[in-house]
């Protein structure tokens, strides 16, 4: 039996890691045979990419070298750690996919989503069975974000980059619409993370 992949969405300080720290205590209270990973990384090779990318020190990073590492990255991932625990019948919960590179690279970097399509066409044929994409404005996020250190190149970001990521997935919605819920990020985290437990469980039939 094929496994369920599970994708977790939004801009920075969404409270995705929270979240889905949450949502895999609760699958492992039910004995639902799962794993957790991230993109970018998840594997050594994709935890290498990472640390180029989000290294504050590359100021110098074109949009198109980017967007060509996010997808380097995001296909090892997939072929050496995701595919198999689908095969084995797994819940994977991802941090992150394809719908980042089309929010961050595509369209707030400009890149366009068509091309962002393109050079992930390997992983197109593997896309989520569910995203959440934990929708915080902007100007909450970057509320949060000054609170805490800034640790990479993303964080540096100022706020018009993040309102058009915050933009870019709401295109990223009208792509995906069978897949893509979005969940009010706005509430408190306790209650957020009811929500998105809810919505993991109600899919996966418990």
């Amino acid at each position: 039996m094929k496994g369920l992949f599970i994708t977790f969405e939004g801009g920075e300080c969404s409270g995705k890691t929270t979240i889905i720290k949450e949502v895999c205590a609760v699958l492992q209270q039910h004995n639902i045979p799962y794993i957790s990973t991230r993109e970018p990384g998840g594997i050594e090779i994709a935890e290498q990419i990472r640390s180029i990318i989000l290294d504050i020190r590359n100021t110098a990073m074109t949009e198109e070298t980017e967007a060509l590492l996010y997808a380097a990255s995001r296909m090892q991932h997939l072929k050496e750690k995701v595919l198999p625990a689908l095969e084995q019948g797994m819940v994977v919960i991802c941090d992150r996919y394809l719908d980042s590179s089309l929010a961050y690279q595509g369209y707030a970097r400009g890149l366009g989503m068509d091309a962002i399509l393109k050079i992930n066409h390997f992983a197109l044929h593997h896309l989520p069975d569910l995203t959440l994409f934990i929708d915080v404005k902007p100007d909450v996020a970057l509320q949060r974000l000054a609170q805490r250190n800034k640790s990479d190149r993303l964080d540096l970001e100022d706020i018009s980059f993040h309102k058009a990521v915050y933009d870019g997935y709401l295109e990223v919605e009208k792509l995906y619409p069978n897949r893509f819920v979005k969940i009010d990020g706005n509430k408190e985290l306790d209650a957020l993370c009811e929500d998105c437990v809810q919505k993991v469980l109600d899919f996966i039939g418990r």
